[in-house]
């Protein structure tokens, strides 16, 4: 199957990171992948506060540590604190602006409020990233639109193969 994916995953929350409540938006993501994927997979997390230096920091460690995947949640919001897409911005090479508009469009199939999110993703060398929202049941929302791109985007960077349960996601993958 060939080599093990290291995939990030990063809480931005300062009352998750302070204590104050459990991290539920990172174990939803960690739950979501677990339910994706079949390949072998190793998962690295952080829960850190809503500080940009910090935040950038993390993302550039996670990418030079060889992930080839990223996933964020929280501080995607218009409240002052919320800057994790600026942080996003700061630390790529190259924006993917579709998965944004396309969590976006998702998430306004149950929210109004979704016009409100500054989703992103983007590329740090051969890693993407993706800003997900805090809500566990939107992250769930949004990966089920966005990851049928993913494992093929890692494809074109020469990272690791991502294999999915098809039963539960299909990736896409063009016929060659």
């Amino acid at each position: 199957m060939g080599q093990q994916a290291k995939i990030g995953i990063v809480t931005v929350s300062d009352r998750a990171s302070a204590g104050v409540y459990e991290d539920m938006s990172g174990q939803a993501i960690r739950a979501t992948l677990s339910d994706y994927l079949v390949s072998d997979w190793q998962a690295e997390y952080r829960l850190i506060p809503d500080e940009q230096p910090q935040i950038e920091q993390t993302l550039k460690d996670l990418a030079s540590e060889g992930c080839c995947l990223i996933v964020t949640t929280g501080g995607t919001g218009p409240a002052k604190r919320d800057v994790t897409p600026e942080a996003t911005e700061a630390v790529c090479d190259r924006m993917m602006p579709g998965f944004g508009e396309l969590m976006r469009q998702e998430s306004l199939k149950y929210v109004p409020t979704a016009i409100l999110s500054r989703q992103t993703a983007g590329l740090r060398g051969s890693c993407l990233i993706i800003n997900l929202p805090g809500k566990p049941k939107a992250i769930r929302q949004c990966l089920d639109a966005v990851f049928p791109a993913v494992p093929y985007c890692i494809d074109l960077m020469e990272g690791p193969y991502l294999e999915c349960n098809e039963d539960v996601i299909k990736p896409f993958r063009p016929k060659s």
